[in-house]
């Protein structure tokens, strides 16, 4: 059964000292001579590895300010509790011991997050070969990626010492999500920081192939003066076809209405239509109904191919198709051949099924062996899966990513987690500076809760909850009045019991 309990135990006869209407400061926890105390993180089937931490309220971690942001004030999850005191700063390890590899030329706003918390940061611009990537992040602790990065089994198994990652993008199906799960690394993603971005791209298209603007562009590039207007028409009055009412197809919706055109859209899941836009009851009826066809779809099995020979059949003659989700959801030599039969009047692709690592002269029949027949067509726009390559895009992803990752390092919080529960916690205040978080990541199995409780009992557990998803679940709990001895105790007893995967505990 799956394991899932909410506890809260409240301290009605104690009240913060306050002095001249501010909280009284952390202190350190007292310590024997000649002892220290560590942070730690462990891993099941791993060898343990520890970390010394300073408790000093010298050494606390900064938080990230964003107040030089188009974002404006710094985010209220990183400054302060809901109370409005002063949040305590966690710190799992010691500062320079949380190594961060950040791959794919991740934006700035989100490097300078994680290096403002004293991280260890390397950015890199472009992707690594799998094998070169299992090298990189053998020590690594946070890894931050985007679409090109495959982290299957293979390179998660090779990284000890993760605990995160970082999608600074939408799609998650590079990470075999599954794995990460099962070894308490933790995944986070960004699922709407650039659907404005990609709605705006789309409009773009909708209108370049209405007026055949690509076309008439390169013909000008050529020295070529052709002023037509044969099958060049106004979008108004035209019926646009979303596949996938989702953040994007929504948005895109709303700006497709505003230039006058009717929206009908095709979803797995019935959803409320914005503005007029009506819902359509098969794919089918909205690929004969639309003058254009956008697809805002997930790369899985049911997607593959979705549009192919058959559709492109269906598909009103001279209607328009666009696909700005993935590659693997439109078959390119079925649309090559729609085209070239005059099926379609044109398209625009953003996405390809292989893409290349990094920029260069990459979109060749090596890459793909139908790349020169379709760079070959009229009024086909090719982009190079630049949907969510704005500069407010990509700086809203680096701070939402980077943000959701300081937060799991430092707190333990999974809320925007895309493979695990959402737990969270109020943050610790600096009136409780003899507090620490036990966060414990386990196998979801019968007993284990009780057993986790078992041991938290020897201690005054302020606050805990503890839920599950599929075969792992996610326990943390905030522990009150800590001194050493007792926090040594503390992991070592959740150490031994068999289920755990990760142990960590917060200061």
């Amino acid at each position: 059964m799956p394991v899932s309990a909410l506890t809260e135990n409240l301290k009605r006869d104690s009240q913060p000292d306050v002095s001249n209407g501010t909280a009284s400061p952390s202190r350190d926890i007292p310590v024997s001579s000649g002892q220290s105390l560590t942070r730690e993180v462990s891993r099941s089937l791993q060898t343990r590895e520890s970390f010394s931490f300073g408790t000093s309220p010298d050494q606390q971690r900064h938080r990230p300010s964003l107040a030089n942001t188009s974002h404006g004030s710094a985010s209220p999850h990183l400054t302060r509790t809901m109370t409005g005191a002063p949040p305590k700063k966690l710190q799992p390890f010691r500062e320079q011991d949380v190594k961060i590899l950040l791959l794919e030329n991740v934006n700035k706003t989100g490097q300078d997050i994680l290096r403002q918390q004293g991280y260890q940061v390397e950015a890199l611009k472009s992707s690594l070969p799998e094998d070169q990537l299992i090298e990189k992040i053998k020590d690594v602790h946070v890894l931050g990626i985007r679409s090109k990065t495959k982290l299957n089994a293979r390179v998660l198994s090779a990284a000890k010492n993760l605990i995160v990652v970082g999608c600074f993008c939408i799609g998650t199906n590079q990470v075999d999500l599954k794995y990460a799960a099962d070894h308490g690394i933790c995944v986070f993603n960004s699922p709407f920081s650039n659907s404005r971005s990609v709605a705006e791209l789309v409009i773009a298209e909708i209108i370049s192939l209405a007026r055949q603007l690509g076309d008439r562009s390169n013909e000008m590039h050529a020295g070529t003066w052709n002023k037509v207007s044969s099958k060049c028409w106004e979008v108004r009055g035209k019926t646009l076809g979303i596949v996938g009412y989702g953040h994007i197809g929504s948005q895109l919706s709303v700006l497709a209405e505003s230039f006058g055109m009717r929206v009908i859209y095709y979803d797995v899941t019935n959803l409320m239509a914005l503005g007029t836009a009506h819902q359509v009851s098969s794919l089918d009826e909205l690929l004969k109904t639309a003058d254009f066809v956008t697809l805002h779809v997930p790369e899985i099995p049911e997607t593959k191919n979705m549009i192919s020979e058959k559709q492109f059949e269906n598909m009103k003659t001279g209607s328009y198709l666009i696909n700005a989700s993935r590659g693997s959801v439109v078959d390119i030599p079925a649309l090559i051949e729609a085209s070239r039969s005059g099926k379609i009047a044109g398209a625009a692709l953003d996405v390809y099924p292989s893409e290349p690592a990094g920029n260069g002269d990459y979109f060749n029949n090596e890459l793909n062996s139908w790349c020169e027949g379709l760079r070959g067509l009229k009024n086909i726009i090719l982009t190079p899966h630049i949907g969510g390559s704005t500069e407010e895009a990509q700086s809203a992803i680096g701070i939402e990513v980077a943000e959701s990752l300081v937060r799991y390092v430092n707190e333990g919080v999974t809320v925007g987690a895309v493979n695990m529960p959402e737990v969270t916690l109020r943050s610790l205040t600096m009136d409780e500076a003899d507090h620490a978080r036990v966060v414990f990541i386990h196998q979801n199995v019968p007993g284990v809760l009780g057993r986790v409780n078992k041991v938290l009992s020897d201690h005054n557990v302020d606050k805990q909850m503890s839920d599950s998803r599929g075969d792992m679940a996610y326990m943390m709990a905030d522990i009150s009045n800590v001194r050493q001895g007792e926090i040594e105790t503390l992991y070592k007893d959740l150490e031994s019991l068999k289920e755990r995967i990760i142990t960590r505990i917060l200061y």
